[in-house]
């Protein structure tokens, strides 16, 4: 009996200490992928989505989340991330700067997300910046922005001024001979600092800015300025009016008689994607011009099998901006940082980030430069009566993208 007693005592042991054995590599493992207490178990991992989805800028921000949770089922159906399923939690920043900042502190410190997509205005991203560089966090940032910022917490996948404000200024001169600039945007910090850098530009250029105004975000009462351009008489108004304030802006414009399509003068803008033009309506922005690095309409295999993609999840009639891809991209190059590093911790993630290309990406190949901005081309546009741009210059090599331009801080 005692011997029977001692056997099965002297299996138990074996067998607890083969368990231990076989389960001590899988330990390592996860200590060596998530050191930092991030939200990651041995079949998960957890990010966060912060974008508006309701408010003025609603209209704008809804493509992003789209794109980014196409992006993880995508990613998810291939096997996740060193092979963990993404999983992730969603807040809404409401079109408000603070309550961006409130949410991103939830999602760092309460949730341990392993990184976040999200933010669409420069006002929202910076109210959340100082959250992710006191929390460690990484933000994958997808809206085309002024610059004069550079940040170990964020990785920038929309252009930067240089990218696409001098090389849309640089066009309109080339091209169309315009030689008067009228600036006109939203009251906040991207289009006061874009149209600050746009008006340096044209003065290097030679070129004159004849006005300048901005209103608030939402606005939606545009006749006063509408009778300035007209009495300006600009060859191009640059236009940075972003959210559904563009609803009203362009409807406003055809309904003073205003036909684009002739081009005097140029409406230039910045900020309509193919996703405002669904609230606006193509029968009343045909013929704007628009300086992006994607449109829906590029013609390559990626950006062919992308929209199939958006459309079989998100509904045949859904329109995709540049935006909207930019943020598509996030998901994707942040997976391929984390199997670079071999880990989720955030600072052998962004040690890992420069250099990472993705080479399926819809605009065709980007890659991340040091500097946190990726290496893009520029393309410019013209809306047609479908609500989709035409594309009619595409820059023949990737633009570096340069933060901080000599000259023009």
């Amino acid at each position: 009996m005692l011997s029977n007693i001692l056997s099965s005592t002297l299996k138990k042991t074996m067998l607890a200490l083969s368990a231990s054995l076989i389960l001590a590599p899988a330990v390592t493992q996860a200590a060596d992928v998530n050191s930092t207490g991030l939200a990651v178990t041995d079949d998960t991992v957890t990010v966060g989505i912060l974008h508006s989805i309701t408010g003025t800028m609603a209209i704008s921000e809804t493509g992003s989340v789209q794109a980014e949770k196409l992006a993880i089922k995508q990613i998810n159906d291939m096997g996740g991330v060193l092979g963990r399923k993404i999983e992730y939690i969603q807040e809404d920043g409401a079109s408000d700067w603070p309550t961006f900042a409130e949410k991103a502190k939830k999602l760092l410190v309460n949730d341990k997300v392993a990184a976040v997509f999200g933010c669409w205005t420069s006002a929202s991203r910076k109210a959340v910046l100082p959250v992710f560089e006191q929390y460690n966090g990484m933000l994958y940032y997808p809206t085309f922005y002024e610059g004069l910022e550079q940040s170990p917490n964020v990785i920038y996948t929309g252009q930067e001024a240089t990218q696409q404000i001098l090389e849309g200024i640089d066009w309109a001169a080339e091209t169309k001979g315009a030689k008067k600039f009228y600036l006109l945007g939203s009251d906040y910090i991207w289009p006061r600092t874009s149209n600050k850098i746009a008006r340096k530009h044209i003065d290097k250029l030679g070129l004159k800015v004849v006005g300048e105004e901005y209103y608030p975000l939402g606005h939606t009462q545009f006749n006063s300025v509408i009778n300035k351009i007209k009495l300006k008489k600009p060859d191009v108004v640059f236009i940075s009016v972003v959210g559904g304030s563009n609803v009203a802006f362009y409807k406003q414009l055809k309904a003073a008689g205003i036909d684009m399509t002739k081009e005097k003068p140029l409406f230039l803008t910045i900020s309509v994607t193919e996703d405002e033009i669904l609230g606006i309506g193509g029968e009343n922005i045909e013929g704007i011009y628009a300086s992006m690095k994607y449109f829906q309409s590029l013609p390559n295999e990626n950006n062919k099998e992308f929209v199939k993609a958006f459309k079989d999840m998100w509904g045949k009639d859904i329109v995709i901006g540049d935006v909207t891809q930019a943020a598509y991209l996030g998901p994707w190059l942040w997976k391929a940082a984390v199997e670079a590093a071999g880990s989720f911790d955030v600072d052998k993630v962004r040690e890992a980030s420069p250099g990472i290309e993705l080479t399926t990406a819809p605009e065709g190949y980007v890659r991340i430069h040091k500097n946190h901005h990726l290496w893009s081309k520029t393309r410019i546009g013209v809306a047609q009566t479908d609500g989709q741009y035409k594309v009619v210059y595409e820059s023949p090599e990737l633009i570096e993208p340069d933060p901080f331009p000599e000259g023009y801080q």
